[in-house]
């Protein structure tokens, strides 16, 4: 079941050509029932049948929701996970927005 996550995510990756230092130690692996993407370790994005969603500072995830992303929460009345938000399809489509926003997840999950 999370298998087309994986390849959707580790696609997307490849596809966003990041630069080397932001993609050393990217790693793809199965996240309950989708996929996330693990940066020195720490998850900093998920794929999921909740959506894209990556993990950022508060700052950077009020932004994002000021302009539609959704708090993140695997399924119905579960907690909203802390520091994670759901991408608007608007940000997934836009490929280089997209690459500006999961560079900084990894800059800040590696900050840890």
């Amino acid at each position: 079941m999370a298998e087309p996550y994986l390849k959707e995510l580790r696609a997307l990756v490849e596809r966003l050509s990041f630069a080397r230092d932001e993609a050393a130690d990217l790693v793809c692996k199965h996240f309950f029932s989708g996929a996330a993407a693990y940066a020195g370790g720490h998850i900093c994005m998920s794929l999921t049948p909740a959506g894209l969603a990556l993990k950022l500072p508060p700052a950077d995830c009020e932004a994002l929701v000021a302009h539609g992303a959704k708090p993140l929460r695997y399924f119905p009345k579960a907690p909203v996970k802390k520091d994670y938000v759901v991408l608007p399809a608007r940000i997934t489509a836009d490929e280089d927005a997209l690459r500006d926003w999961i560079a900084r997840s990894i800059a800040f999950v590696r900050r840890g």
